[in-house]
């Protein structure tokens, strides 16, 4: 019985780093982007407008 838990405990361990990876690796390929600065908000100068 001892070693049926060990070997199960084993498996789910190594499924969590595998997955884990694959996340990981997945987030660091995505393409993040940013919107662009609405002018009609902030204008020319948008640091004219935080020091008010």
């Amino acid at each position: 019985m001892f070693t049926f838990i060990m070997v199960l405990s084993i498996l789910i361990c190594i499924i969590v780093v595998a997955v884990t990876a694959l996340v990981t690796s997945k987030a660091y390929s995505f393409k993040h982007t940013v919107d662009p600065v609405d002018k009609k908000t902030y204008g020319n100068d948008i640091n004219s407008n935080i020091n008010r």
